[in-house]
């Protein structure tokens, strides 16, 4: 036979379309020829797929091969295609049967001695093979994170051998059975940030109900330790959000196992582009909002980074998800991130200082504060200043409350939500926060004046009455109260300073 047929997959944002790899053997001067519109990395698997053949003791034919990988205008990445073309060519070639390749999806990249090096993206190839109900063979290296993936059979290759050797019923491959070595989270904790009442407060309210924060203070007062301890505040990662969250890091190239059903922390450096931060390319790759999916993206030093870069922040921040668009490609990822942000109240860290040490002119601490956007400014729900602490209450402060105390209220008050509305309250919008949302008499007084004195926009005030919810879900309220309503109000009123 001359002809070979088998099933692989390219990598399309987190989907994994189906990639037909035909290979075709034809009379005439020797020649290997890939067609289908392969990158550089696609086409050098003629090399790497010929030597890891002779390597292996097979039989390189000297003969006009072809291979297409259908379809012809979707574009195809990566090393993955390197095992399904080795494979085509030995069937091709009568070396192995092919009477059973059908059954089978293949990916895998060839080293030059026929080992299988590990692809990107193994989570969404075993979901699709799952819907399928193809088996899927794989780099051994991949199989616990496929694995992953309910209802589909992964067979782990070491090798280009190992999978002849399975293809020809000599060795079998037994179906990987592994259990992913989950380690225990190992987030910092909240016990050590001694004082500041006030920013640990706003800390639970917005791991509760899912807010965006913002801390403003000098430097030394905790607003990145008090930010780094958040992930330990949310509750676990329910299948549904584990999943997608790993699916996300696996097409990256950066899951690990071990670190299944973490929530994902990403803080990028202020020098990130607007690609790193939400994804871009040529071949549109994820970023750190969509690698920070179901965990958090914290922001320090915020007017340092380019406006540009936050502003592309705004359409996420909404929507939860981003779109990526290039000439003849389109990704989807999603980013539905809890954003937190430190930054500091002038340029040189201190005004407002007890000390009076801030030398910044009015002039140069308005440009500062004016590299952060209203609009932007406007989609951020508590904003708290974490002011200095004397030393003598630094050593007199007793130990805060543990991690693990913080984050059982808020697991109560999560559940609440979920019960009520099936998500958090930051997600909450429209006819939902008409529904949910309404405070009782003399918080609709309060309310009505801090329109009028804050001047508060529609956005802004949907966002008191979505903190304010969840201040009456901590303290198991049914009916938001005028008490809920102010601890809102006045966990935003900071903004005006800055707009």
């Amino acid at each position: 036979m001359s002809l070979a047929v088998l099933a692989s997959r390219a990598l399309v944002g987190l989907q994994a379309p189906e990639v037909c790899v035909e290979v075709h053997l034809a009379n005439g001067l020797p020649a290997f020829t890939l067609v289908g519109l392969p990158d550089v990395e696609v086409r050098e698997a003629r090399d790497r797929v010929r030597a890891a053949l002779q390597t292996g003791q097979f039989e390189f034919p000297q003969r006009r091969i072809t291979v297409n990988l259908a379809p012809a205008d979707l574009p195809k990445e990566g090393g993955c295609f390197d095992l399904p073309i080795a494979l085509g060519i030995l069937a091709a070639s009568g070396q192995i049967p092919a009477d059973k390749l059908g059954h089978y999806e293949f990916a895998g990249e060839l080293s030059l001695t026929g080992e299988l090096r590990p692809v990107r993206g193994a989570l969404a190839l075993a979901r699709q093979a799952a819907e399928r109900g193809r088996t899927l063979v794989l780099p051994a290296a991949n199989a616990p994170e496929a694995a992953l993936v309910s209802g589909v059979t992964i067979l782990p290759a070491a090798s280009l051998l190992a999978a002849v050797a399975h293809l020809c019923g000599h060795t079998p491959i037994a179906p990987y059975a592994g259990e992913p070595l989950v380690q225990a989270p190992d987030y910092p904790d909240l016990a050590d940030v001694k004082g500041q009442s006030q920013a640990r407060r706003a800390l639970e309210v917005a791991a509760s109900g899912q807010h965006s924060l913002l801390f403003y203070g000098p430097p030394g007062t905790g607003k990145s330790m008090l930010a780094q301890r958040l992930p330990g505040l949310l509750p676990p990662l329910g299948d549904a959000e584990a999943l997608e969250s790993a699916a996300v890091h696996s097409v990256e190239g950066s899951f690990r196992p071990e670190r299944w059903r973490r929530r994902p922390m990403r803080a990028p450096h202020h020098s990130a582009s607007a690609a790193a931060l939400v994804g871009g390319g040529s071949t549109p790759r994820p970023g750190e909002i969509s690698l920070a999916h179901h965990g958090v993206l914290f922001l320090d030093e915020l007017p340092e980074f380019d406006r540009r870069v936050l502003e592309a922040l705004r359409e996420p921040l909404e929507t939860g998800h981003i779109t990526i668009s290039r000439a003849g490609r389109r990704a989807e990822f999603p980013a539905r991130f809890q954003l937190i942000a430190a930054m500091n109240p002038c340029p040189c860290g201190y005004h407002g200082h007890p000390d009076g040490r801030c030398r910044c002119t009015p002039d140069q601490i308005a440009r500062y504060r004016g590299k952060l956007s209203g609009p932007l400014l406007d989609r951020i729900d508590l904003l708290l200043e974490v002011p200095t602490l004397p030393v003598a209450d630094l050593q007199a402060a007793p130990a805060g409350e543990p991690s693990a105390t913080v984050r059982a209220r808020v697991a109560r008050s999560r559940a609440i939500q979920l019960a009520r509305q099936g998500k958090p309250n930051a997600l909450l919008a429209g006819a939902e926060i008409d529904a949910w949302c309404q405070p009782d008499e003399n918080g609709v007084k309060l309310l009505r004046t801090a329109i009028d004195r804050l001047r508060l926009s529609a956005r802004g005030y949907h966002r008191i009455l979505k903190v304010a919810r969840t201040i009456a879900d901590m303290n198991e309220a049914e009916v938001i109260q005028a008490a809920h309503v102010a601890e809102a109000i006045q966990s935003r009123r900071g903004l005006t300073a800055f707009v």
